[in-house]
């Protein structure tokens, strides 16, 4: 029992504080996204159901998804504030998130961090603009069920513009968190008593 504990404040002591917690850059970003994609798919949303799929109304269909813009707002704050509090008060986020092996030296995972926030930012801006639009495409297209309709070129964009957007944000997010932590750590170290 006691080299289980031993273990676990060791490995704790290596990683480093746990505040604040990985996430907010990443869900951020990710909100941005789909507000974006949700703004840019709106007239065709509100054509499809306002007219060709249901008979609704233009203006509820609007109405939906803005609430759906702010339910996804909400939801996404609250699960932040809700993992930067765990993260503050020391409970346990076991199975949230990547842990970074700690034989592997931090200098080399920001490294890795880096080029891929560097490689896959660049990538995601290239195709931003056909990977937006291939999703407003690919939306049309299951809503009317109109399969025929969706070219595998907009499948392609759309599945490259996610995923380097995907692995941009996710390292930017790990730089940011693990540059705030290091200078938090700096300041305790500083504000310390000398013994």
């Amino acid at each position: 029992m006691e080299s289980t504990v031993t273990a676990r404040s060791r490995d704790h002591a290596r990683l480093g504080p746990a505040f604040p917690a990985y996430g907010p850059v990443d869900a951020a970003l990710g909100y941005w996204l789909f507000y974006v994609v949700v703004d840019r798919a709106t007239p065709t949303v509100v054509d499809l159901f306002a007219g060709r799929v249901l008979e609704l109304s233009p203006s509820l269909v609007r109405l939906g998804l803005a609430a759906l813009l702010w339910f996804v707002l909400a939801v996404t704050v609250l699960d932040q504030l809700r993992t930067q509090f765990d993260a503050l008060t020391g409970r346990s986020a076991a199975g949230r998130g990547w842990v970074i092996h700690p034989l592997i030296p931090a200098q080399y995972w920001l490294l890795v961090y880096g080029l891929g926030a560097g490689l896959a930012g660049a990538t995601a801006l290239v195709t931003f603009e056909v990977g937006v639009s291939g999703a407003v495409t690919l939306i049309e297209g299951i809503a009317t069920f109109d399969l025929a309709a969706i070219l595998l070129l907009d499948v392609v964009a759309v599945v490259v513009f996610f995923v380097s957007f995907a692995v941009a944000s996710f390292s930017l997010d790990r730089l940011t968190i693990r540059t705030i932590r290091e200078l938090l750590a700096d300041d305790r170290d500083h504000g310390a008593p000398k013994r």
